[in-house]
């Protein structure tokens, strides 16, 4: 992770901007999605078992950095605000990571012949929306 900072440490303003700024490689549409009133996200769809987006290693590095984050806080207070922003800037920066391999997969997925077939399509976005319900459910 920290090899990915180069000179200053990543704070979640860069994340922000970067996502702001012109990218070629950035498709320029936008998607809002509003949930359901009733809260459920996968109305009308059996319930799928939702895949960690960290693996647990990963998982518990970043809780324990988090921790140290806590308690320099007593000690150093605007530099623990400082790490806190560093650090969730990492984990978005590993959760965008995560989502452009499994894009690059599902693209893999379809695009094995020129026109993809309607139950490669499908399971793609069924595995769209298991990536999305596990974002909505952090």
């Amino acid at each position: 992770m920290n090899e990915a900072t180069n000179e200053r440490n990543l704070t979640t303003a860069d994340l922000v901007a970067a996502a702001k700024a012109p990218n070629e490689k950035r498709d320029a549409r936008s998607v809002t999605t509003e949930p359901a009133a009733d809260g459920d996200t996968a109305v009308g769809h059996e319930q799928e078992q939702l895949v960690a987006l960290f693996s647990r290693d990963v998982a518990e590095d970043f809780r324990s950095r988090w921790d140290a984050v806590q308690i320099g806080f007593v000690d150093d207070p605007k530099q623990a605000v400082q790490k806190a922003d560093e650090l969730v800037a990492q984990v978005m920066t590993s959760l965008a990571e995560t989502f452009a391999k499994e894009r690059s997969e599902l693209e893999g997925y379809v695009s094995g012949t020129e026109t993809a077939s309607t139950e490669n399509l499908r399971v793609a976005l069924r595995r769209y929306r298991s990536f999305f319900q596990r974002l909505l459910s952090l």
